[in-house]
């Protein structure tokens, strides 16, 4: 019951592969992946998500307009006062106490400030007095400056923009790589698909040797272990198509998951030329790799960031300091109106500081951490680099190597397809021997996936270069999406 289950299932994954086939292409393949798998959705939020950041890391230079306030401000209670001869009294008081605060603020980049202007209105009803008294501010400016510390709004000016940077360049390596992995798919598919075929003709021809084969036993042309050898070849062909048939469904599947397809036809999959063959120079993948690499630019933004810290740690470890200054107007009365009829001066200023007298070498110990992570950072960052241009060199050299590995390869295919024809037309003349013949069946079958495999190899290489220098060397031009 069980063998019966699986031979159903089987049959109806691979029917529609006999009933109606969608023929594809590798290039239609990674468009369509580029277009609708999950990865390069994922890598479309990212970049989303990367562009809001920025663009709420420029919102922060830009004049903030806010309006604040508690309406109401109800309070019913007994609260303690203090009596003129210092005893407590217990007071019933029921009153309200609104407050609306209309602000405009600047950050100031060149100082780390920031520089406002604002509007204060204040209602104040005593419940148990029936008593309304209204104040306002209805002009301030003022400024809040931190003094002999780390600029944030100065560091995140060259840091933010690198992030940004960072994440386009990333979105762009992302589908690239979506590329690289449905290439992958591809060729594991179009392997199953080969093998298939390779499956198919084999048991086809023994079939047809193999009857053959009786017709010469019964004239005594062959003997009886030959024809037992060419039966226990076509045995061992039956079991290698079905083999191959459950391989190519499993790898239908999964090109067709990862594509985000949801056709229920079959799938027959182009055999791909390689590409126009073109020249690549090394160190103009090495200067467009450092030039369109998201990582190229986190190096910059590594050494940033870990110059930050050691500032940080500096201008934290002695004199903080922050000036608060407003200077407006403001006044008070019965009435709303009161308070904008000869408004008096309002002023405030205010310095505090903070100054480490004895810290127990803590705040050196800060310091030299934050060095010896600057120091570790560079020396993480040069490693980087050199891992990078290895990867690249290395790269080059096999792409290169593998364009003319496809030429040999298919040279050797076609070699292999005419001498087997040769043989097998041999066999059928007595003129040669079942060993010879199963020779030749084994040499074609692998020059045939020898060359299939040679060109993953080298179409998974070509995309891995481009991922590498986001530059395609076919058209010289840096590439965009």
């Amino acid at each position: 019951m069980k063998n019966l289950c699986t031979f159903i299932f089987a049959f109806f994954i691979t029917f529609p592969v006999f009933a109606q086939l969608r023929k594809l292409s590798l290039q239609e393949v990674v468009s369509a992946a580029r277009d609708q798998s999950i990865d390069s959705k994922q890598a479309v939020t990212a970049r989303k998500t990367n562009y809001w950041q920025y663009r709420s890391f420029q919102a922060d230079y830009k004049p903030q307009l806010s309006l604040n306030g508690t309406i109401p401000g109800f309070t019913r209670s007994y609260i303690e006062v203090r009596q003129p001869d210092g005893t407590i009294s217990f007071e019933q008081v029921s009153n309200n106490n609104s407050l609306l605060n209309l602000s405009l603020s600047q950050s100031i980049a060149l100082t780390g400030g920031t520089v406002y202007v604002q509007q204060q209105t204040q209602r104040f009803d005593d419940f148990a007095r029936d008593n309304t008294r209204y104040n306002g501010v209805p002009f301030e400016i003022g400024i809040t400056q931190p003094l002999f510390r780390l600029n944030t709004l100065k560091w995140d000016r060259k840091i933010q923009p690198l992030k940004y940077q960072e994440g386009n360049q990333q979105f762009i390596q992302s589908l690239e790589q979506v590329a690289l992995d449905a290439t992958g798919y591809y060729f594991e598919l179009l392997v199953a698909q080969v093998n298939l075929q390779i499956a198919e003709k084999n048991r086809s021809n023994n079939d047809t040797l193999y009857k053959i084969a009786q017709q010469k036993l019964a004239l005594g042309k062959i003997s009886q272990n030959d024809l037992l050898q060419l039966q226990m070849g076509l045995l061992t062909a039956q079991k290698d198509l079905a083999s191959a048939q459950q391989a190519t469904a499993v790898a239908s599947l999964k090109l067709k998951m990862y594509m985000g397809s949801r056709d229920e036809r079959g799938l027959e999959l182009e055999i791909p030329l390689e590409a126009a063959e073109f020249a690549i120079n090394t160190q103009l993948a090495l200067d467009e790799a450092f030039a369109n690499r998201s990582a190229a630019v986190g190096f910059r933004r590594k050494l940033l960031e870990a110059e930050r810290e050691v500032q940080f740690a500096k201008k934290e470890n002695g004199l903080n300091a922050s000036l608060n200054a407003t200077f407006g107007l403001s006044n008070q009365g019965s009435r709303p109106s009161d308070v904008y009829r000869s408004p008096q001066d309002r002023e405030f200023v205010e310095l505090q500081f903070t100054l480490p007298i004895m810290t127990w070498g803590r705040n050196k110990a800060r310091t030299e951490v934050a060095k010896a992570n600057q120091e570790f950072a560079q020396q993480s960052v040069e490693q980087e680099k050199l891992t990078f241009e290895q990867e690249i060199f290395t790269q080059v050299t096999l792409l290169q190597m593998l364009q003319k590995q496809v030429k040999l390869t298919k040279l050797a295919d076609n070699i292999a397809a005419d001498r087997y024809q040769i043989a097998k037309e041999r066999f059928i003349l007595s003129n040669l021997s079942v060993t010879d013949l199963g020779i030749a069946t084994q040499e074609k079958d692998i020059a045939r996936r020898d060359y299939i495999l040679a060109l993953r190899d080298y179409w998974q290489s070509y995309y891995s270069l481009r991922i590498l220098t986001l530059y395609d060397f076919e058209q010289n031009k840096k590439i965009t999406y």
